[in-house]
C-alpha cells in the first residue's frame, strides 16, 4: 500500500489540513516500459497555491480528489524501462505519492554523488533556474549596482542575493525577523538587510539602506512591501517580478498604489515571470549554478520537514515564513 495526497478541497484565505485528504492505494504492477518510483524528497513551493484556485493561468488548477503535484526526487526500486536501472534517482514534475509508476516522461536522473539529493528540488534545480534566470534575463545586472531583494531569506531570495554578489553588485534583503537578517549577511553575504516586521516606514528604512536607490529589485513577495520600494526605484530600474506571497490568500483582490507614475518617471521596467518561459536556457543556467556551487561561490539553507504525512503542513507553514531556504519534506 501507498499513501497519497489529494486537493479535498480549495483553499479559502490560508490553507487548512482539512483542504488535503490522505488515502491509501495498492502500488500498481509495472507494466513493459515502466518503472516503480519511491518518493525521497518533496518540494513545497508557494507558486502551489495559485494552482489551488479554479482560475484561469498559465497552468491548469489542481483537480479536487486529484493528487497534489510538485518537484520530486524518487528512487527507482524496479525497472521494465531501458533508460533507467534499479537504484537510479530521477527527479521531475510528480503526485504527492509514497509510491508510483512512471514511464521516465518528463523526469532526468539525477547524481547523488554531485550534491545531496535535496539539492535537485532548490539550488539545482526550479529554485536555482528562477533565482538565476529572473535576475540575468530581467534584472540584467550590472557591476556596481544596488540590488534589492524581498523574500531574501526564502529559497529564491537567497540564491538571488547569492547571484548578485558574484556579478559584483551591492545586495540588500528584506526578511521577517532579526535571525532571518542575521543570516542574509553572516551566510548568503548580503550588504545589509531590513526586517520588515520591526520597520514603521519601509520607504525610509530602504531609502537608508540603498542611498544610491535601487537599481534591480527582484520581488518574492508584493504587496505593501513592494509598494515602498516604488519611491525608491532609480532612473532605468528594472523590477522583476517573481512572486506574491503576501497576497495569495487574500480572498478580495488588495489595494495597492498605481505604479504607473514611477515607472514613467523612472523610465523603469517592470516584468513578471514564469520559469517555464526561459527552458531554452536551463541547460546554460545549470552548467553555471553547478560550477559556482563547486566552486563554493553558492551556499545554501534548507528547512527540511520529515515524513510523507508532513507535506501539507510543511506547505502550509511557508505564508507565515517558517522555512529558511528551501523547504522540502523527506519522506
Amino acid at each position: 500500500m501507498s499513501k497519497t495526497i489529494l486537493l479535498n478541497k480549495r483553499p479559502e484565505g490560508m490553507p487548512k489540513m482539512s483542504d488535503f485528504k490522505f488515502i491509501e492505494e495498492t502500488t500498481p504492477e509495472t507494466k513493459s516500459g515502466e518503472m516503480l518510483l519511491k518518493t525521497r524528497y518533496i518540494s513545497v513551493d508557494p507558486y502551489l497555491r495559485g494552482r489551488m484556485r479554479d482560475v484561469k493561468s498559465y497552468i491548469a488548477p489542481f483537480e479536487l480528489q486529484q493528487p497534489i503535484v510538485s518537484g520530486i526526487v524518487a528512487e527507482v526500486m524496479e525497472t521494465k524501462n531501458n533508460n533507467f536501472e534499479k537504484g537510479d534517482f530521477v527527479t521531475g514534475n510528480l503526485p504527492w505519492k509514497e509510491k508510483q509508476v512512471s514511464t521516465g516522461e518528463g523526469l532526468m536522473k539525477v547524481d547523488p554523488k554531485k550534491a545531496p539529493l535535496s539539492a535537485y528540488l532548490g539550488i539545482l534545480g526550479m529554485t536555482g533556474l528562477t533565482a538565476y534566470l529572473g535576475l540575468t534575463e530581467i534584472g540584467k545586472p550590472k557591476k556596481g549596482e544596488t540590488l534589492l531583494v524581498s523574500g531574501a531569506a526564502g529559497a529564491v531570495g537567497s540564491v538571488v542575493g547569492q547571484i548578485g554578489k558574484i556579478l559584483g553588485l551591492r545586495v540588500v534583503g528584506i526578511a521577517g525577523s532579526d535571525e532571518k537578517v542575521a543570516l542574509l549577511k553572516s551566510d548568503f553575504g548580503f550588504d545589509d538587510a531590513i526586517n520588515y516586521n520591526t520597520t514603521e516606514n519601509m520607504v525610509k528604512a530602504i531609502a537608508d539602506k540603498c542611498p544610491d536607490g535601487v537599481d534591480v529589485y527582484y520581488d518574492n513577495v508584493g504587496g505593501d512591501i513592494s509598494d515602498a520600494v516604488f519611491y525608491n526605484i532609480n532612473k532605468k530600474a528594472r523590477l522583476v517580478i517573481c512572486g506574491a506571497i503576501s497576497v495569495y490568500n487574500e480572498t478580495e483582490l488588495p489595494k495597492s498604489i498605481s505604479v504607473q507614475p514611477f515607472l514613467i518617471k523612472n523610465s523603469a521596467l517592470m516584468q513578471g515571470f514564469i520559469i517555464f518561459d526561459y527552458v531554452d536556457k536551463y541547460p546554460e543556467a545549470m552548467k553555471q549554478l553547478g560550477q559556482w556551487l563547486g566552486e563554493g561561490k553558492l551556499t545554501y539553507k534548507e528547512t527540511v520537514v520529515e515524513g510523507f504525512e508532513k507535506t501539507p503542513q510543511a506547505f502550509i507553514d511557508l505564508f507565515s515564513g517558517k522555512n529558511k531556504g528551501k523547504m522540502v519534506v523527506k519522506v
